[in-house]
């Protein structure tokens, strides 16, 4: 079974408090370290969009996301829409690797990268995609168990 989700939010450090509300439904939809490992990985790169792609833009720019539950096959598939200048993914993974690796207390890693870090850990599989709109897409897939299909 395909679920589909998208909601719409401004480029507002606030609006968080909205796509945190709607992302609760999914609680009962997914095991919970999945759901928490999805919310973080949500989080990390929505807050990522507003503080650098969107950090010259107006509030009123929107964010589209968007979570596909494929029930049938067991993953969730996690899309978030920029207007920021694209980047390659893999090399800021790499750069930001680099960056923190002579850190040992997460605390203590400088800004910048560490959400990309969190969701290449958490995911299957990530990349980022130029569409033809104009925008950039992050996409995530992350399996999940198949204790509580769909």
């Amino acid at each position: 079974m395909l679920q589909q989700y998208h909601i719409q939010v401004n480029s507002d450090i606030y609006a968080l408090a909205q796509l945190q509300e709607w992302f609760q439904q999914f609680q009962n939809l997914l095991p919970k370290p999945t759901w928490m490992q999805c919310n973080l990985v949500l989080v990390e790169v929505f807050t990522n969009v507003v503080s650098y792609a969107h950090a010259e833009m107006a509030e009123e720019t929107p964010i589209d996301i968007e979570i596909t539950l494929h029930g049938s096959n067991n993953f969730l598939e996690l899309r978030i829409w920029d207007y920021g200048r694209p980047f390659d993914i893999q090399a800021e993974i790499e750069r930001a690797t680099i960056k923190t690796q002579n850190f040992e207390n997460i605390d203590d890693i400088p800004t910048g990268g560490r959400g990309l870090i969190i969701a290449q850990t958490i995911a299957d599989s990530i990349r980022y995609e130029i569409t033809d709109d104009g925008r950039n897409c992050f996409v995530m897939i992350k399996n999940f168990s198949t204790a509580l299909a769909l």
